[in-house]
């Protein structure tokens, strides 16, 4: 009878132990990351009263929320800030340094997401030589891949093209939108011709319905009280239509706004983003295969709209309104098809965004437009008065000055001095707060304010001669509607939340960074970190 009972007792451990071990090695279905392009920390609070329980509310209150989670880079931008989010690095380490940026070498600008090597496959052609190459490190969604011996699944979509090239890494599927067309494509860097089901989420022609439609605001105008007034001189506005208020007649007004383009200008945007979603769930099988896949999402037109009429405006307003119910939706979905808990979901944003320089003013709050145009004549001028004739400027973008390398060699000049002579120079101007040279960046290590964000978007081989820093408020060439790029609290200052598997729920008030998104992935789900990832898993969401 003991040898019995020692025996039942054996095959109980092991049964238990086996139990354990199964559950720790469980991972979700499938992982949902979603980048909200021009998403302030302050929209999760600020629209709340009006939002469904089941949106945004149900990720911050049955989710982890991080609220004090910052950029920690110069510029904030949605190229850089999509690489960072799934690098877990900085501009400084992938490469992405902007949207677009000079390259001497070539003499020309390049697009972060450029690749002249590839072709259009769907779509259109000059919107189909895209590719994630130009980044420099892998991605979370690369290191699920190679953990599963590209088992796993990983598809970005966006309208934006590095909205969804750049999320997918170098080892996964994306698609992206082409307003030319009116159809999700993709390029032959990742296929020769579009999947089937991509074609038949084509076929339906769903960006035209949306177009047939107004847009008017989703409850009465008057409603909108966390908005400035509609019509106002602030705002920019379509063609076609004179002024900035409710309603907007699609049908109308696209031919004049980019035809099927326009509907990323609208929140329709939004949800014909998470049609394709659906369809690429179930087109690809995503998280119904025993593996863990990955989804990558992107909304991007709340960056379309919030720089046409900025954070104040009943647009804004709504387009978020709006974007809740769609989140609602997607997330009664996931519930659907994966029960709850068997799936994992992130949400963040690739930037904040600034209020309008004018708007502003009229509050009586310090602001301003730097005129770049104006800016380059007198550095010309300057150049040319202290280091004689010669075009001395080459390049000016992202606040950063490229000097001519090659001419200042062939004069024998001295590099570092006319650097210095420069950003001294610049300090004369209205709206610039600090200076730095490229010898700065590489000699000293800043580790605190904005010196340090700007030295972790430098890039040795690609960043600018002398690095600009506005004064709060300040924008370059930003007369009607805003944008966004500085280190500054409302541009640096978005959302990370995670809801779902193996996630408590929570709030914490630490600061955290967004470069720490990736590394808390790795964590969860076991894989290797991002190979040139520089931030730190979150405690607080990996306390479970």
């Amino acid at each position: 009878m003991k040898k019995i009972t020692v025996l039942a007792s054996m095959i109980w451990m092991m049964t238990v132990g086996f139990a354990v071990a199964q559950q720790e090695s469980e991972k979700p279905k499938i992982v949902v990351g979603i980048v909200v392009d021009q998403m302030r920390q302050e929209y999760l609070y600020k629209f709340s009263d009006r939002y469904t329980d089941g949106g945004f509310k149900k990720l911050v209150k049955d989710g982890f929320m991080m609220q004090n989670a910052h950029y920690n880079y110069i510029p904030t931008y949605t190229g850089p800030g999509h690489a960072s989010v799934y690098t877990g690095a900085t501009p400084a380490t992938h490469g992405i340094i902007a949207n677009n940026w000079y390259v001497r070498e070539l003499e020309r600008s390049i697009y972060c997401a450029e690749d002249t090597t590839v072709s259009y496959v769907g779509g259109s052609e000059k919107a189909g030589l895209i590719s994630p190459r130009n980044m420099k490190s892998t991605t979370i969604t690369d290191e699920l891949r190679f953990a599963s011996n590209k088992r796993s699944k990983t598809i970005g979509i966006a309208l934006k093209d590095r909205g969804a090239s750049l999320p997918a890494g170098h080892l996964g599927d994306a698609y992206w939108y082409d307003g030319n067309t009116g159809e999700f494509m993709t390029s032959t860097y990742y296929y020769d011709e579009l999947p089937q089901w991509v074609q038949d989420f084509n076929n339906q022609k769903l960006p035209a319905k949306y177009l047939e439609g107004n847009w008017e605001t989703l409850y009465p105008i008057d409603s909108y009280i966390q908005s400035i007034e509609d019509a106002n001189e602030f705002e920019g506005n379509f063609a076609g239509k004179e002024t900035t208020d409710f309603p907007y007649n699609l049908a109308e007004l696209k031919d004049e706004n980019g035809g099927m383009g326009m509907i990323s200008s609208t929140p329709f945007g939004n949800s014909l983003t998470l049609d394709m979603a659906y369809a690429a769930i179930e087109g690809e099988e995503l998280g119904m295969r025993g593996e863990t896949d990955f989804l990558a999402v992107s909304f991007s037109s709340p960056d379309y709209i919030g720089h046409r009429f900025g954070p104040a405006s009943v647009e804004v307003e709504d387009n978020y309104l709006r974007l809740d119910q769609d989140i609602e939706k997607f997330l009664s979905f996931l519930d659907e098809t994966y029960g709850e808990g068997n799936y994992l979901v992130f949400l963040t944003a690739d930037h904040g965004v600034a209020d309008i320089v004018e708007y502003m003013k009229s509050e009586n709050v310090p602001a301003g437009n730097l005129d770049g145009r104006f800016l380059v004549t007198q550095l010309k001028g300057f150049a040319k008065d202290k280091f004689g004739e010669g075009e001395w400027i080459e390049n000016y973008s992202n606040e950063q000055i490229f000097l001519n390398k090659k001419l200042i060699a062939e004069k024998g000049k001295n590099l570092e001095e006319m650097q210095r002579a420069l950003a001294e120079y610049v300090l004369k101007f209205e709206g610039i707060k600090e200076a730095y040279t490229a010898s700065d960046m590489r000699r000293s290590e800043f580790t605190q304010g904005r010196s340090h964000l700007l030295q972790m978007g430098y890039n040795h081989k690609a960043s600018g001669d002398i690095l600009l820093i506005l004064e709060p408020a300040w924008l370059t060439n930003s007369w009607k509607g805003t944008t966004h790029g500085t280190g500054y609290n409302y541009d640096t200052h978005v959302p990370i939340v995670f809801y779902g598997w193996n996630i408590e729920a929570g709030q914490s008030a630490e600061y955290c960074t967004i470069t720490d998104i990736a590394p808390t992935l790795a964590m969860l789900l076991k894989t290797r970190l991002p190979n040139g990832a520089t931030g730190q898993p979150l405690l607080p969401v990996l306390k479970k």
